[in-house]
């Protein structure tokens, strides 16, 4: 499927990745999409949890880490049906980092690659799916947890790996995986899991 970019998607993009720039960012922007990182803040967090609210807490944390991997799922089926180049591999001056030093592509730089898995951003698809059920399994919270979603999408963009509108529709599928999967928890499956057994 061909997929036009519309101009403010791109023209926001550019901003972000081309222009907003700074070492601060440099260095944090990475961390804020390592996977690595993630699942260290999410074994601290659950045991923090255990150790003050009990072995449920590993429960609920299933519950957590089964919602992101159905999103994570869910958005690999419709890339492959989008199949978007990333603004790295089509966009010339884009600002780019992966596990090294950061590159940018030059100003010539022409798009040769056909086909790609930008759309939508599985980084904000799992991360919004994880605030979600943070903030419906643990609603002591507030709305802390709805930062993280904002910050990964922006590190998305700021990394060159996707546009604003696949960190969007990212965002917008892991709310309703979320969602679906808090209501099946909820009205389904918590029951043979008592708090109090």
């Amino acid at each position: 499927m061909f997929f036009l970019t519309p101009a403010l998607d791109l023209k926001l993009f550019l901003l972000i990745n081309q222009q907003w720039r700074c070492g601060l960012l440099d260095v944090i922007m990475p961390l804020l999409s390592s996977k690595t990182a993630l699942f260290i803040v999410l074994a601290l967090a659950l045991a923090f949890a255990m150790l003050r609210l009990g072995w449920r807490q590993v429960l609920l944390f299933a519950v957590l880490l089964v919602g992101m991997g159905i999103s994570d799922a869910t958005t690999g089926v419709v890339k492959n049906q989008i199949n978007r180049v990333r603004p790295l591999n089509a966009i010339a001056g884009t600002h780019h980092q992966a596990h090294g030093p950061w590159t940018q592509r030059p100003m010539d730089f022409v798009q040769t690659k056909e086909k790609g898995d930008s759309y939508p951003s599985a980084h904000a698809s799992n991360s919004m799916c994880l605030a979600v059920l943070a903030l419906l399994l643990w609603p002591g919270l507030k709305k802390w947890p709805l930062l993280l979603p904002l910050l990964v999408g922006y590190s998305r963009v700021y990394l060159g790996k996707h546009y604003p509108t696949d960190v969007l529709a990212g965002w917008l599928l892991g709310l309703v995986v979320g969602y679906a999967v808090w209501l099946l928890w909820k009205y389904g499956l918590s029951r043979y899991f008592p708090e109090k057994a």
